[in-house]
């Protein structure tokens, strides 16, 4: 296959080959409570070890976070945030050679994350915080930009939209626009539109019926699904580590319809969901 250069996204910090379609992001979090793995990787040692695994399993990018945002959940210091991902941060950066990834709504958190070896920004907020936006240029990073309606704690509480598709929509263009206007460049923006953060399951699923509007938007997309609450309320899989098959077919719908990074716990299984839905894109 001929690699066009704009398969390829190049930065200081690292690289990601688009050329056979879809990646995979394995998901790294520190911390006590996330919905699914939560004090699993509290350990740093424990989560250096899982961040070398998923990138021997295939993972194009680690995304480590230091604070859950499940629903309800609490924020968590800069402090203690810091204190969580540097040192993992830091030991990863010397062993792996895929970009690492900082999941952080906080300034102080994704400068530090960043000083340590991190390459990419993940944040939820799209950038609220000026600062961040700054850094992003000043670094010249990538940045994942995402839709949430409220706040983490609250975001459950009835979401409401008039229309959800072009209400995220719309919301993700301008902020891709902001982010741009402030130096970033177009090809370092993925959108993301932030399935479960402030949605229900009919809003989850219109998203995703709807994913290739966003594929379309000029911005590549990120997505994630992994093991969350709308397929175990699907399949009737209470617990988040037994929805990986519900996931799968989540990721090979975003993989089809040309989304490029599937954010994912199961980085070895999700990989050939994407292996295989990547190969039948190819041939439509």
């Amino acid at each position: 296959m001929v690699k066009n250069k704009t398969d390829i996204l190049t930065w200081p910090g690292g690289e990601l080959d688009f050329s056979a379609g879809c990646v995979v992001m394995g998901v790294l979090n520190i911390t006590d409570d996330s919905f699914s793995d939560g004090g699993d990787f509290l350990d740093p040692q424990r989560a250096v070890a899982r961040g070398i695994e998923l990138a021997e399993q295939g993972a194009a990018t680690i995304d480590i976070g230091a604070e859950s945002t499940r629903p309800g959940s609490k924020p968590v210091s800069s402090e203690e945030q810091i204190k969580r991902v540097v040192p993992v941060i830091e030991k990863l950066a010397a062993k792996i050679k895929i970009p690492i990834s900082i999941d952080s709504r906080d300034f102080q958190t994704t400068k530090a994350a960043l000083d340590a070896g991190a390459s990419l920004i993940n944040d939820i907020t799209s950038l609220d915080d000026s600062r961040t936006i700054s850094l992003a240029t000043e670094k010249n990073v990538p940045v994942v930009l995402m839709h949430i309606q409220n706040s983490p704690e609250n975001m459950q509480i009835k979401p409401c939209y008039k229309n959800v598709v072009k209400e995220v929509f719309d919301y993700l263009i301008k902020k891709a626009k902001i982010a741009e206007q402030a130096g970033i460049e177009k090809q370092k923006i993925f959108i993301d539109p932030g399935i479960g953060f402030g949605k229900t399951l009919e809003h989850n699923l219109d998203l995703l019926g709807n994913i290739d509007i966003f594929v379309n938007s000029g911005y590549r997309v990120l997505l994630g699904t992994s093991r969350k609450n709308f397929i175990g309320t699907i399949t009737g899989k209470t617990a988040p580590k037994d929805r990986i098959f519900g996931t799968a077919a989540t990721v090979a719908l975003a993989a089809a319809k040309g989304v490029s990074i599937v954010r994912v716990h199961d980085v070895a299984q999700m990989l050939d969901v994407v292996k295989v839905a990547n190969k039948l894109r190819a041939y439509k």
